[in-house]
């Protein structure tokens, strides 16, 4: 049983969701701001930073919506990490939300390491 916590953070972004979504589907996309190398083999991707090595399983996804991974270590744990887009009916806005789960402690952190990333994604795209 997990203790963590489950937090969301939202983003706008000046992008497409049809941009949008190949930097969070595609693993050549994924290394150019989410980590320094990742791999895909089928559902399980391997993030690779200078110094460690994670691997997620992509549970479920909704093209140009959303993408769930989990990370291996926990598997059987109702905890993963989300990037969903969402556009604003009227105002067409497009906004990426983070969906994470960390323990109470680790909450800040957390977040920080989302904002920095994203804030990397943003520069790659040019957004």
């Amino acid at each position: 049983m997990s203790d963590k916590i489950k937090f969301e953070i939202e983003f706008p972004i000046q992008a497409s969701p049809h941009m949008l979504y190949q930097y969070f589907s595609l693993a050549s996309s994924l290394d150019e701001w989410f980590a320094d190398n990742v791999n895909s083999r089928g559902e399980i991707y391997t993030f690779i930073w200078s110094d460690s090595e994670e691997q997620a399983k992509l549970l479920e996804y909704e093209t140009e919506e959303y993408m769930r991974y989990q990370w291996l270590e926990n598997e059987g744990e109702d905890v993963y990490f989300e990037f969903r887009i969402q556009v604003d009916e009227l105002t067409k806005d497009v906004s990426l939300i983070i969906t994470d789960f960390a323990e109470e402690d680790e909450i800040d952190d957390a977040k920080m390491f989302w904002e920095n990333q994203i804030s990397e994604l943003k520069r790659t795209i040019g957004a």
